[in-house]
């Protein structure tokens, strides 16, 4: 399917980074080891390392990956491209200062996995920054999936990224203008996730 929605010159997304993401890399430790999960065409990849981080992006579609890759070369930047399924990849345990979820959308059951792991993965005082649509999006039909199980709500969340103090977790709709994948107003769920240490 990916393979598939990739395999043109234009880039589904735009090849600009995520709004929600642009405004709080920040919170990232400088130079920091950052995972991007889902990346697909590597724009949220590639403007990271733009600003000095290091980047892993992993995907399941070679064709976006690929994309990626000459979208980093035309920027002058590296990124770590791993092409793999996220239903068979392990990100490893306290690895990462930050792990990115943009649009990031999976069955129920890999999602929670994948949560888990990515919550896992992060050292301590690193961020996790998730955007993805809500069901609600469904009413805008403005970009995501049509399977109402795919999207999020912040109940869900709170569950799926036990292990994670919370700055930010809220519902809220916006603008989402990238590329022609993502068209217009939408409904979303943002967060911004600190993996502090286990309390005795």
């Amino acid at each position: 399917m990916w393979n598939e929605k990739y395999n043109n010159e234009q880039f589904v997304y735009g090849t600009a980074p995520n709004d929600f993401l642009r405004d709080n890399a920040h919170r990232f430790s400088p130079e920091g080891k950052i995972l991007c999960i889902a990346e697909g065409e590597g724009r949220n990849a590639v403007w990271l390392a733009e600003q000095g981080f290091q980047v892993t992006a992993v995907d399941a579609s070679d064709v976006g990956l690929a994309k990626g890759r000459k979208l980093a070369a035309s920027r002058g930047v590296t990124v770590n491209w791993i092409h793999a399924d996220l239903s068979q990849y392990v990100p490893g345990v306290g690895v990462w200062d930050g792990v990115v979820a943009i649009f990031a959308h999976l069955p129920p059951d890999l999602r929670s996995r994948v949560h888990a792991d990515c919550v896992d993965s992060l050292k301590e005082g690193g961020v996790l920054l998730l955007e993805a649509y809500t069901p609600e999006q469904l009413n805008f039909k403005t970009g995501g999936p049509g399977n109402p199980d795919w999207l999020m709500t912040p109940e869900v969340l709170q569950q799926e990224l036990q292990g994670l103090t919370f700055e930010q977790l809220q519902k809220t709709e916006r603008d989402v203008i990238e590329g022609i994948g993502h068209t217009g107003l939408g409904s979303v769920v943002q967060v911004i996730g600190i993996r502090y240490p286990a309390t005795p």
